[in-house]
Parts: C-alpha cells; structure tokens; sequence
C-alpha cells in the first residue's frame, strides 16, 4: 500500500507574491517559525505577481498606463524554495511585463529551479495545462487563470498552419448594469445623442461580432445595459474560456490525487460593489469568479484559491471543499524594485534624473488601496485533507512590516497576538455571509467543516 492511499494531505495556500529582496537571510523567531510551518506541509501553493527575469537581459513591455513593472531575479527563487514554496502561479497582471520574452524566460527559470507552475506558456494550450507536484502523500495538481491581463498579454492557440503566442490563460470577462426601465430609456437616448448609435452600424457594417445579451439589452460604450427589476451590477465570463479551463480540472484529477484551481482577478462585484466609497470596503468577489469556484469544484477541485485584489476575502465551504474568494498578499516587496521603463516615470511627470524611489512615492503615496505600505493582515492558509473532504482548515495571520523602513517592509513574519486576532475576527464577518464559521484556538483561525 501506497501512503498516498490513505487520502491524508495538507496543502497550504498564500495569496500574491512580489519577491524584489533575499529572504533566507533573516532570523526574527517569528519568520522562521513561519518558515518551519511552510516546509511541514505537504504542498504549499502561492501567486508569483512578476516576471522571473534579469533587469537588462531584454528590455520591458510598452503600456501607455505605465504603472509598476515587477521583476524577480532569478536567483530568488533559491529563497522562495526555502521558504517552503512548492508550487506557483505565473500567469497574473505582470507576467508579461518583459512581453512574450519573459513569459518564455519564467518558464525557463522556474523549470530550472525546480518549481512546479502553471497559467502561462508557449500558446493557449501549455498556458491552460496543469503542472503537477509529487509529494511522499500523493500527487498535486495545479491549474492558475487570470482575469487581470494587459492587452496582448492572453496566450494564443495554434492552428495546423500558424504558431500559437506566448501568453497567460486569460479569462475574458464582461461587466453588466441591470437597470429599470427609466434608467434604460435615458441609456439608449444618450447613446443616440453621443453619436454611439451610428458607431455600432457602422462595427455592424464591417462585420464585428458585438455582444447580445438579450432580452432588450443595449450596448453604451462597449458596457452592457440589460432590463432588471432592479440596479445591479454583474461581471460574467467568456463561456468558452470557463468550459475550457473546467475540462483540464477533469484531466487533472484523472492524473492527481489533489487539483487546486487558482484564479487571479481584480475585479470585485456583489452587493457592496453598488455602495463602497473606497476600494477597501468591496468585500465580494465578481460574479465569475464565484462560477469558476463552484464549477471547478463541481469536476473534482479539492481547492479553489483566489488572489489578486491584495487583502483577505471571505471563506466558502462547497461540497466540502474550500473556496478562497482572496487570499491577500504574502509577499508585497513593490518598493524595492531596482529599475523601471520610461513609461512608469512618464506616467507621474518624472524625467530622465529621476529614480525608483521617486516613482513608489508617487505612485503608492497616491495610491492608499494598492499601497504595499498598508499592513490590511492577511493570513496563510493549511487545510488538511483526509478523504475526499477538507477536516480543518488553520489560518495562521501574518503581517507584512508597513510601519518598517522601506528595505524590511513588505516580508512576511507571522503576527503578534494582538493584530493576529484582529485579522481573525475580519476574516470571521467576511466568511459568516458564506455560512462558514471561523473561531480562534491558540492565535489561529480554525474552520472545522
């Protein structure tokens, strides 16, 4: 008898990662204890938010938006090895931030560093296969999406008589406004008036694909305006992209003893989307996502692990597995980025004198919710499998250094009592609406399902 056959196993799930500094050289208790958690558990899965890449080996994608650029030097990936991090993710927003040259190059440097990965590759296909890691307690799938790309970042597939592009398994998406009846005549009167009524003739015209959804449906600006008793708002995904994705979990639980599907997404939806002042008060995932979740899960997904929107969402148990609507930010070293394209200073009117550190005071300054200076808590995440089902999940909080000097912040200890029960008790609230319950047993959050 195999061990594997016992079905015994503990995966432990991090949200986003933006390695920029060494870490196997620090020694607080504290990070270490946090280390020795990471190399006890079977699998441990996180989200590489960069590209693996040298600094001047080639040069960065151009964006009209500028915005942050992150590079990991491969040598890093010696740390996040021993650190204990087993397997990643690294088809997100900065995948292609060297463009198709540094997908290419990740994969490169990760193959040779020996770190299972998904969610980018040579054409569509690789970018949507999973990668597989072999532990002593059976064998772990991972398959990692994105719904935050840049333009031109989505893998493309091949045909019989082209080549596939380099890219990221991208799922596209498209937001709807459900409106009364008042709300939709003023939509389509000003959309006559604007000229946009003769723009879609003349898309028409030439033959475009514009998207229907029926039911009296208008399209405003490429937004989609349908009739609903109601206001609300809807994201929904490109049903091919979620079917194709939803047959590799089939595949993938035919090859492994545990799938996790990991989904990187910004965009936040549900109830608070109508109402939230600020970015840090959206707590539900788009509505996509939570498709993706069920429907991964529905073809054999022992884990669903969502990222991307930089803090902690809430918990869902589905069919006795756990969905992770966000997983936070476990490493967040944006500050101490060596060197950035001309557009990144462009963007803030920083001329050719200017230096990295000009651009993050610009940049994260203004920018509270994405700042990496703002300690939000999160917390990593080690759900013990025993069978089929999950039988407890610990969270064990953890807190990235914000009050430190720029050269510390952004590595993650585990926290102090304190802010560890603070971080408990929000991811508590945010799973109550899901019907999980989360108590507090020792500074860890515990979910026995």
């Amino acid at each position: 008898m195999y061990e594997a056959d016992a079905g015994a196993m503990s995966i432990g799930l991090l949200g986003d990662i933006a390695p920029t500094r060494r870490l196997a050289v620090f020694r607080e208790p504290r990070f270490l204890r946090l280390r020795d958690l990471l190399n006890s558990v079977d699998a441990v899965y996180c989200n590489l938010e960069g590209s693996v890449h040298r600094y001047h080996d080639g040069g960065h994608a151009q964006r009209s938006s500028g915005g942050s650029y992150v590079t990991v030097e491969p040598h890093l990936l010696e740390d996040l090895k021993w650190l204990g991090i087993k397997m990643l993710s690294c088809g997100s927003t900065h995948a292609d931030d060297y463009g198709p040259e540094g997908i290419l190059k990740t994969i490169d440097y990760l193959d040779a560093a020996g770190i299972v990965h998904a969610g980018s590759g040579r054409h569509l296909a690789e970018a949507r296969s999973p990668g597989f890691l072999d532990t002593a307690r059976g064998r772990v799938a991972l398959i990692a999406t994105t719904a935050h790309f840049n333009p031109g970042g989505r893998a493309g597939e091949q045909r019989r008589e082209t080549l596939g592009y380099p890219g990221v398994n991208a799922i596209r998406h498209h937001a709807v406004y459900e409106v009364d009846d008042a709300t939709m005549a003023l939509v389509r009167q000003l959309g006559d008036a604007i000229g946009w009524d003769a723009e879609l003739s003349r898309r028409t015209a030439l033959a475009d694909r514009l998207s229907d959804f029926g039911n009296g449906s208008y399209n405003l600006l490429d937004r989609a305006f349908v009739p609903g008793a109601t206001l609300a708002f809807k994201r929904y995904a490109d049903e091919a992209d979620i079917a194709a994705n939803v047959s590799q979990v089939a595949y993938a639980k035919a090859m492994a003893d545990r799938v996790i599907v990991s989904m990187h997404s910004h965009d936040l939806g549900g109830p608070s989307y109508l109402t939230a002042t600020s970015n840090g008060k959206l707590e539900d995932p788009a509505d996509f996502v939570v498709e993706l979740a069920k429907r991964s899960i529905d073809a054999g997904a022992d884990a669903f692990a969502g990222h991307g929107p930089g803090r902690f969402l809430g918990i869902e148990i589905y069919r006795g597995r756990p969905i992770f609507y966000g997983l936070g930010s476990f490493i967040a070293e944006l500050e101490t980025v060596r060197f950035l394209p001309e557009q990144s200073y462009e963007r803030y009117g920083l001329g050719q004198e200017a230096t990295p550190v000009d651009f993050v005071e610009n940049r994260y300054g203004r920018m509270e919710a994405a700042s990496p200076r703002a300690d939000r808590g999160g917390a990593v995440a080690v759900c013990d499998f025993d069978g089929p089902d999950v039988t407890e999940i610990r969270l064990y909080p953890i807190q990235l250094g914000a009050p430190q000097a720029r050269s510390q912040r952004g590595r993650p200890m585990l926290a102090e009592p304190e802010a560890g029960e603070r971080t408990i008790e929000q991811i508590a609230v945010l799973s109550a609406k899901y019907g999980t319950t989360v108590t507090s047993r020792d500074g860890i959050g515990v979910i026995r399902p």
